[in-house]
């Protein structure tokens, strides 16, 4: 009888606790109980209750001596005036201290601050993925987009903080259009099994497909976004990558001057969709922007200050009333007229790939060290200005520099193969601020990791202890 008696007891005690926990669960206001903590925050949120709690209490009670309390995560219930008070301090600070550990943008971020730099691989005779990513960190280099997704970048990368934007090359859009599994196959093997520690903030769908000769790809690179987009979003990672493509100058119709540019009408059907689905997804429009390459079109019409950002007299775009003292802002804000002119005025445009070559073949006059020098110097100048162009002034030019080495083994005129801010061997080609591997010691660059590992945690403790402290002070001032 004892044993039944005690199982009823329990069956009781069981019943009431499920009770309970289903009035936690449908009510609707967080502050009302304590129970939807994370239970990783639970001290944080309790101890700053109860000290706010505490001093009411011994305002109101100053001189008679209080009872300690404590308080339960599962069983707290705060009196509503004090509810009340609590929703009026800008609640969301108070979200953000329990989660501080876990503050991250709302929207993709895949590139930071302005200046990156593309990392390709078509060579022979370059240092190892694990060199090339103390080399970037040492230059303090944080964007880097690669041509594929190769796991020995990836696992170089991985706790580095290195901000990658990996590709999925023109060769696979056939079958990752058609077929939605291979898709969601290449995103699980070559994105999520090495995020969080590889920071992977971007997908790269074929690299200017549209304006290219091979036409079958033009209507696989839509099907083959979609569908890495979809399989990024099942996988809830949209929040963290951002799908994009990248387009080359041969896309326009006409760009000159800036403000009359258009897609070219063969494009335009292609383009249109693709814009809107980007548009939807909050995705930009990407652009491969070489002033090197316009100069070699027409070096007779072309100053090549302008090309270089040295002092020239410029443009003048008379229709929108614009000056253009550079030719790369120029070239932007012919990106920019075409977006509005098809209908998406509000799209971000930003440069995938620019450079300039230093060593060229005979009709490649222009390709010397010095001018790779000067436009690459004065590129880095102007984009840590964190200004926008003429026609869109408050969009902060980003840009990717092409490249961080010389490849030997690319096809094409010797300027291909040129284009490096270092040599295979890890040196500087030029001097433009960066030092090469072989200009310092490898204890000297990991010395240097360490430091910028240390300033990052810094910073993030600093960030939650601001929050932390005003999310206090708000509180107190709501209080009293």
């Amino acid at each position: 009888m004892g044993f039944v008696y005690m199982e009823r007891e329990r069956e009781g005690q069981r019943k009431e606790n499920r009770l309970i926990d289903e009035r936690k669960r449908k009510s609707c206001d967080p502050f009302v109980t304590l129970s939807w903590c994370r239970k990783a925050k639970k001290e944080s949120f309790l101890c700053l209750m109860g000290m706010a709690c505490q001093q009411r209490k011994n305002k109101k009670k100053k001189n008679k001596k209080v009872n300690s309390f404590s308080y339960m995560a599962e069983s707290v219930t705060v009196d509503s005036s004090f509810a009340k008070a609590i929703k009026s301090c800008h609640w969301l600070l108070f979200l953000l201290l329990l989660f501080s550990d876990r503050l991250a943008p709302l929207t993709v971020q895949a590139f930071t601050g302005t200046y990156g730099i593309n990392y390709g691989r078509i060579a022979d005779n370059i240092p190892s993925p694990d060199e090339v990513a103390t080399l970037l960190r040492a230059a303090k280099i944080r964007n880097v987009r690669i041509y594929d997704a190769d796991h020995s970048v990836l696992n170089a990368f991985s706790g580095t903080g290195l901000q990658l934007v990996v590709g999925l090359p023109n060769d696979y859009l056939k079958d990752m259009s058609a077929n939605a599994s291979q898709a969601m196959t290449w995103v699980k093997e070559n994105v999520q099994a090495f995020l969080p520690k590889t920071s992977i903030c971007g997908i790269a769908v074929g690299n200017e497909v549209l304006g290219g000769s091979n036409y079958e790809l033009w209507g696989a690179l839509l099907g083959a976004v979609k569908n890495i987009y979809n399989a990024v979003n099942k996988l809830d990672l949209a929040d963290v990558v951002q799908i994009t493509t990248a387009h080359s100058q041969a896309v326009f119709a006409n760009s000159y001057p800036p403000s009359s540019c258009v897609f070219k009408e063969n494009v335009a059907g292609y383009m249109k969709p693709l814009l809107e689905f980007f548009s939807q997804i909050g995705s930009p429009f990407c652009l491969n922007a070489y002033p090197f390459l316009a100069y070699l079109s027409d070096p007779e019409n072309i100053d090549m200050n302008y090309a270089l950002f040295e002092d020239t007299e410029g443009i003048y775009d008379s229709k929108v009333d614009l000056h253009y003292d550079n030719m790369l802002d120029a070239q932007i804000d012919a990106a920019y007229a075409a977006l509005e002119d098809a209908g998406f005025r509000k799209m971000e445009v930003i440069v995938t790939e620019t450079g300039w070559a230093s060593h060229g073949d005979g009709n490649e006059a222009a390709a010397t060290t010095d001018n790779a020098r000067t436009y690459n110097y004065n590129l880095r100048k102007r984009l840590a200005k964190m200004k926008g162009t003429p026609l869109r002034p408050k969009n902060v030019v980003k840009a990717y520099i092409f490249a961080v080495f010389n490849e030997d083994m690319k096809p094409g005129p010797t300027s291909e193969r040129n284009y490096g801010l270092f040599k295979a061997d890890g040196t500087i080609s030029y001097d433009i601020g960066f030092h090469g591997l072989a200009s310092s010691s490898s204890n000297s660059l990991l010395l240097k990791d360490v430091q910028a590992q240390a300033q990052d945690l810094l910073r993030s403790h600093f960030m939650r202890l601001t929050i932390s402290a005003l999310a206090l002070l708000l509180l107190l001032r709501e209080l009293y």
